[in-house]
């Protein structure tokens, strides 16, 4: 007889029970209190609403050990002291809609999740009383509120964070890594509240004492620049308006550390914003840097939504697209003024104890013809002077220095017109070496800069008509590549026509090129169809049927295209020449940059060189 299969014995069926408070308050505590950081970024936003224009911050061992958190803003009295550390018990909402959220915050939580998994200690005033009050709660357990000193305001201390929830004290990181942390939470908070002076202190050391400051100011010293450097921004969009300072394609970092984002005065990380600006970006730095501002978004409160995540650092808004179009523009039109608007980098150098000069170019140098550019002088050219001819001969015998045919201006005859200023030499036949009316020393990269030049003159004639006028080759040229580039040439040839590319296939791995852009001519013809190929087999979605696919890549064709079309290093130029290129990039869109994002040109000040020199420190 077969034996019957054995099956093991069902689990006791599972009861549903109600957790205790403080089983739930650590439950709070973990989602709202996720790091030292996170618990004082919820203390300083309490001191912000209570109207505070003083915060003092003092943090041991990035805040795992003590928070110090001291304000002067309209205090509590005992009763509130109270509710303030029980769940869910506010002075922020008026009513029962989360729609008019003024505050930055409002769900009552913070304070009963930090006394619910460490130490804390309230000692709060208000203006009428005649004594502050202290209450305390330790791992959930609250001591009634008792008389105590101290000024109007609030003073919150929070020590031994976690020590009730030993799971998650053992994952915070370094001392070190809390520290920044804090630090950035800290920076933000300051920029969104300039008018409260704001002090910080990291182990006795004073991180930062910032006072009372207008916006500018606020944001100068947040994103560790001076006001001259930022790029004001007023855009609106019916009810929704940006505003801020962004720093130049010039100034950027290795993160995204250097973007401060304030919605309605509330610092977020929203990953939709984050993306906006680098799109906006894009065209005017270089792959992998970060750009730096500090934005301000004001939205209408019934068209956004808050309270998406306990951190309140993530937000949902009812129109994404009509956001994302507002900071991509707004920030695309504040980038894109010419050189006359100001920009570069300030070439700042430290002291050497040995100079090491750089290798002479190689000879022979190209020959010289006539840049496509208009001329526009900032002074009228003088006659040759012996001064001159004397220059003249110094560049015959040391060739690295070519000096502008015309005798030396002073800094006053210049015209503040023309920041860029007048050309004084070339130096290795690659730097153009000017003066400014400031008397400011002007390098500028001849390739680079007209390369951006180039670059936004294809982008206005392609805007403009939707094509590139072509110029046909008296001989069509073969060219060679790989089998997947030849492919995705011709899958395009018909929008690569369009740019002024007319392409037809010639066998396996070969296409027939018969003509190129008017604007770059028959340069370096094989050089610029591999670029583009490679450009377009890089992206696995490509198909001919793709054509959003093409418009992503679209402007980076244009770029290499302006890149084989422009003047090369290594050519020597005509004075007209190079005062011709800085008059253009005055004028030029974006022209503190190339296409590539490096800088175009550099400034050196006579502090700069008096430091160089060692006159001053």
């Amino acid at each position: 007889m077969t034996e019957a299969p054995s099956f093991p014995h069902p689990p006791s069926r599972p009861t549903i029970r109600r957790l205790s408070g403080h089983v739930i308050d650590l439950i709070a505590a973990g989602e709202v209190i996720e790091r030292p950081a996170a618990a004082l970024k919820e203390l300083v936003e309490n001191a912000i609403d209570a109207g505070a224009t003083r915060i003092v911050v003092a943090l041991r061992a990035g805040g795992t050990d003590r928070i110090d958190v001291t304000d002067n803003g309209c205090g509590m009295s005992p009763v509130e002291l109270e509710l303030a550390v029980e769940r869910h018990c506010t002075s922020k909402l008026q009513d029962d809609h989360l729609v008019q959220i003024r505050t930055l915050g409002f769900r009552g939580e913070a304070l009963p999740s930090i006394g619910a998994s460490a130490r804390l200690s309230i000692t709060s005033r208000t203006p009428d009383a005649d004594t502050a009050w202290c209450i305390r709660v330790d791992g959930g357990v609250i001591t009634p509120p008792q008389p105590a000193s101290g000024p109007v305001g609030t003073r919150i201390v929070v020590t031994d964070l976690f020590f009730a929830t030993p799971a998650r004290r053992k994952f915070l990181k370094s001392a070190r890594v809390e520290s920044g942390h804090a630090e950035s939470v800290m920076r933000r908070l300051a920029l969104s509240a300039p008018h409260c002076a704001m002090r910080v202190l990291l182990d006795d050391k004073v991180l930062f004492d910032l006072p009372e400051q207008s916006p500018i100011s606020r944001a100068a010293s947040i994103l560790d620049t001076t006001p001259d450097t930022l790029i004001p921004l007023d855009e609106q969009r019916g009810a929704v308006r940006l505003s801020g300072f962004a720093c130049g394609p010039a100034r950027t970092r290795a993160t995204g550390s250097g973007q401060f984002i304030l919605v309605n005065n509330r610092p977020v990380t929203d990953p939709m914003l984050r993306t906006a600006i680098r799109v906006a970006y894009r065209p005017v730095i270089e792959r992998g840097r970060f750009p730096v501002m500090a934005l301000h978004l004001k939205v209408p409160l019934e068209r956004l939504d808050v309270n998406v995540h306990p951190a309140k650092t993530e937000l949902r808004f009812a129109d994404e697209a009509e956001i994302r179009s507002l900071v991509i523009g707004g920030l695309g039109r504040a980038l894109g003024h010419g050189s006359k608007g100001g920009g570069g980098i300030h070439a700042s150098f430290a002291p050497r104890s040995s100079i090491v000069y750089p290798p002479r170019p190689p000879e022979p140098r190209e020959t010289v013809t006539s840049l496509p550019l208009q001329t526009t002088q900032p002074t009228a050219s003088a006659p040759q002077t012996p001064q001159a001819a004397s220059r003249q001969g110094f560049a015959e015998t040391d060739p690295a220095f070519a000096p502008a045919a015309r005798a030396p201006q002073q800094p006053e005859a210049l015209d503040p017109a023309f920041p860029l200023g007048a050309s004084i030499a070339q130096v290795f036949d690659t730097y153009i070496l000017a003066l400014a009316p400031d008397g400011d020393l002007i390098l500028v990269d001849q390739h680079a800069a007209h390369e951006r030049l180039t670059h936004e003159r294809l982008r206005e004639q392609y805007a403009s008509g939707g094509t590139l006028r072509a110029q046909a080759l008296l001989l069509p040229e073969v060219v060679d590549l790989p089998r997947r580039e030849a492919e995705a040439l011709m899958a395009r040839a018909e929008d690569l026509a369009k740019l002024g590319i007319d392409l037809e296939s010639f066998g396996t791995g070969s296409v027939l090129l018969r003509s190129v852009p008017a604007l770059l001519g028959a340069k370096d013809i094989q050089g610029l169809l591999k670029d583009v190929a490679d450009e377009l087999a890089g992206d696995p979605d490509l198909d001919a049927a793709n054509t959003g696919s093409f418009a992503h890549h679209l402007d980076a064709i244009l770029a290499r295209m302006a890149c084989h079309g422009s003047i090369r290093a290594g050519r020597r130029l005509k004075p007209e020449e190079m005062d011709a290129l800085l008059r253009e990039m005055e004028r030029t869109p974006r022209a503190n940059t190339c296409s590539h994002g490096r800088p175009t040109w550099l400034r050196l000040t006579r502090r700069e060189l008096e430091r160089l020199f060692g006159r001053v420190k």
